[in-house]
């Protein structure tokens, strides 16, 4: 028996971790063939957590190694499929975010890769709690 279908649940990979999520829409071919798999990625977006974190006000900082990374287009933007993320995150306020960075950022913006290092670089720069 073939484990292609002619509906499948769609997913988005979020663009902050990459993890594939459900978006609660059922796919369905046409032509009634058997030409999806179970669950079809179909685009980006923000997993629950990512998403609620965006809501509240913060930009998630993504490192990937540039090594494994594709090279960025020609105005310097790396595209979410381009990017190898190494696991390491950060969250900042994007009020905090313009700050630091001296750039601004759309309010759109979920999340910038940045490279290898600048998450130390920022955590070096925060006190530590006091106990």
């Amino acid at each position: 028996m073939s484990d292609k279908s002619h509906v499948s649940l769609e997913q988005h990979v979020c663009l902050v971790c990459g993890v594939a999520f459900d978006t609660g829409t059922i796919l369905l071919d046409k032509r009634l063939r058997a030409s999806m798999a179970l669950h079809t990625p179909t685009g980006w977006g923000l997993c629950p957590e990512h998403q609620k974190l965006s809501d509240e006000g913060f930009v998630a900082l993504v490192e990937c190694d540039p090594q494994r990374s594709g090279s960025p287009s020609g105005n310097g933007h790396m595209k979410p499929e381009q990017a190898y993320r190494t696991g390491r995150l950060a969250h900042l306020k994007r009020d905090v975010f313009a700050k630091v960075f001296n750039v601004p950022i759309a309010s759109n913006q979920p999340c910038v890769f940045v490279e290898p290092g600048v998450i130390e670089q920022l955590q070096s720069r925060v006190a530590p709690a006091a106990s």
